[in-house]
């Protein structure tokens, strides 16, 4: 089903997975309780667990059509992974049915955007045939960034920043859903200011969340939006921009890129789409005298 459109470019999304993930208050330790209190009646139920406090999150893909061609904006979180996470490991989904039933197949992906390396970001980039990881969509060139990939790939010995993520799972996922990619020869490894991809889609470096975090900006016509990845976690963040989550590498610089991207997304209308959000998925923000809103829900 599609979600929405951006001037001639569909937008429709897989959600492999939506519940609670993790106390909110673990995730975005900044945040004082007396903030979640104030937004409460807004947040509730779609984003935040009133009852329980925990933060209520989807696991899912953006699926475009642009310029002939179908581009998957992250991949979720694979079937057959072996992770010491719950949620994680060993999943048995129907993320590649739910594709089907878009008129998406396998071989029909022609492109698949990575905005980061976490493992919730590429666990279909690689499924398990035979014994071996091999590339979901045989057709599709992988963008991922180069900053990214040399930050995971565990030859280059960097310590992971973040104590909630298992450093063990990190590193399963770089070899079971990133290198396999590369091995392939279907990884395109980005860097720089900007990358365009076509007429309507460019990425712009975004980096605290990880050192290679992106925002997959999309202009066709008048419209806009911005994939921001995570960039964003929860909408809260659309208007406290400042408060980060436990799960970024580097706290500080991820709230000045948020900051930024808001920025850019209230001057020039763009519709802002983060990775996990549940409800409709997207929203337009405004901005006055230094203080960020919610326009309006994508539906």
């Amino acid at each position: 089903m599609k979600e929405f459109s951006i001037g001639d470019v569909d937008v429709s999304r897989v959600i492999e997975w939506s519940g609670p993930f993790a106390p909110a208050g673990i995730l975005f330790p900044s945040v004082p309780d007396e903030l979640w209190r104030q937004h409460e009646s807004w947040l509730a139920p779609d984003f935040l667990d009133a009852s329980t406090g925990d933060y209520q999150a989807n696991f899912q893909t953006w699926v475009l059509r642009s310029d002939g061609r179908t581009v998957l904006v992250d991949t979720g979180l694979g079937n057959d992974k072996r992770r010491t996470h719950p949620l994680l490991d060993g999943r048995d989904g129907d993320f590649l049915a739910q594709l089907e039933a878009l008129g998406v197949q396998p071989a029909d992906v022609d492109l698949v955007v990575n905005t980061h390396l976490h493992g919730d970001h590429v666990g279909w980039n690689t499924r398990l045939v035979d014994g071996e990881w091999v590339p979901t969509f045989p057709n599709a060139k992988y963008l991922m960034s180069k900053a990214d990939y040399d930050y995971w790939n565990p030859a280059n010995g960097h310590g992971q920043r973040s104590t909630f993520a298992s450093p063990t799972d990190s590193k399963a996922s770089f070899e079971d859903s990133v290198l396999p990619v590369v091995q392939a020869g279907q990884a395109v490894l980005w860097e720089g200011d900007s990358h365009r991809i076509d007429g309507n889609l460019s990425l712009d470096p975004a980096p605290g969340h990880t050192p290679g975090s992106a925002v997959l900006r999309l202009e066709s016509g008048t419209d806009r939006a911005l994939f921001v990845g995570d960039i964003v976690h929860i909408p809260l963040q659309m208007i406290e921009p400042d408060h980060d989550t436990c799960l970024s590498e580097d706290q500080a610089e991820a709230a000045r890129s948020r900051r930024r991207v808001l920025e850019q997304a209230a001057m020039t209308n763009s519709l802002v789409v983060p990775a996990h959000l549940g409800a409709g998925g997207a929203a337009e923000v405004t901005r006055s005298n230094g203080a960020f809103s919610i326009k309006r829900w994508a539906n």
